[in-house]
């Protein structure tokens, strides 16, 4: 067990670190909707790309060093249950808070790389190992993604309904924003998994629990804090677009780099459970946006619910 002063410690940097990423999702999102006005971009491919990308930051640090340091159940862990958070938790918070509207742009372009980007986790890991080959191609898909998503900008830009007045240019004060709003989330989200860690490896949890649990909530706050002040101030496409992209840049990005430094064992346990349930959340997710292009406040408590239940099976697994 840690002594007093030590749960003392981790306790303060919890609540040290949801308070920075709150503050850092603050500036990012008020920083990334000044710069979609300012170059011309809509707001879901801001939040598809940029912000999307900026906050899988946290999965990537964890993730690697995770895996260098610890064991590469707490990197798959992080990324597998971070995954199954943006879907029931950020989006099903944000959902709860204000229903989403849904863009086509969305839907056409993002949503199927995000269901490839599952079912290509599942058949990377079906040996038991996603070694440096499998790491090689998911990094190579990703290259393929961005590159549709830059032609896909190019060949349809935001039209000047989206920003009144025109395009402005890009502006310090929003780079400003945007930089210092990730530097905050980056910070939070360490202090966060630092005491999350902490008072669960006293308690004698597995690797792989802590990183489908404090880890995967830990990364995924920086999401979850992005979202809930979009929806707050009424940037719904953000909300969306920021859960889709960083569900494909998590497994592309991260495990593709991670599996190129260190091959990632993938127990049989996780092949039955953990990964047919991040499958499933992403498929429920696709049904629920696909029906009227939205997601009500029920589509939310749905979500919600469904993660409660995650939780719960995996005390019980």
């Amino acid at each position: 067990m840690l002594p007093v002063s030590g749960t003392v410690v981790s306790v303060l940097l919890l609540a040290a670190g949801i308070v920075a990423l709150y503050a850092g999702a603050e500036l990012l999102v008020a920083g990334a909707g000044r710069l979609a006005l300012g170059i011309g971009l809509r707001a879901a491919t801001v939040g598809v790309t940029i912000i999307a990308f900026a906050t899988t930051a946290p999965e990537l640090f964890v993730a690697t060093i995770g895996a260098l340091d610890v064991s590469t159940d707490i990197g798959l862990g992080a990324i597998v249950g971070s995954n199954i958070a943006n879907i029931g938790l950020v989006l099903g918070v944000a959902a709860l808070i204000t229903p989403l509207s849904v863009s086509d742009t969305v839907m056409r372009r993002h949503v199927p790389f995000m269901v490839f980007a599952a079912f290509a986790l599942v058949l990377a890991g079906l040996d038991g190992t996603i070694g440096r080959l499998e790491g090689a191609l998911l990094l190579l898909a990703l290259a393929g993604f961005t590159a549709y998503l830059a032609y896909a900008v190019n060949a349809d830009p935001a039209p000047m309904a989206d920003a009144p007045g025109g395009s402005r240019g890009i502006e310090l004060r929003d780079v400003a924003l945007v930089a210092g709003g990730l530097v905050a989330l980056l910070i939070g989200s360490r202090w966060l998994v630092a005491g999350g860690t902490d008072l669960l490896s006293a308690l004698g949890v597995s690797d792989l629990v802590i990183g489908l649990t404090v880890l995967a909530l830990g990364t995924s706050l920086p999401e979850l804090a992005a979202s809930v002040v979009g929806a707050l101030r009424g940037e719904t496409a953000f909300a969306i677009g920021n859960v889709v992209g960083s569900n494909i840049y998590n497994i592309l990005a991260v495990l593709g780099i991670v599996a190129l430094i260190t091959p990632i064992d993938i127990a049989s346990s996780t092949l039955r459970f953990e990964l047919p349930v991040m499958v499933a959340f992403t498929v429920l997710l696709v049904g629920l946006m696909a029906h009227g292009r939205r997601l009500s406040r029920l589509d939310g408590a749905v979500l919600v619910a469904g993660y409660g239940v995650f939780l719960a099976a995996l005390v019980l697994w």
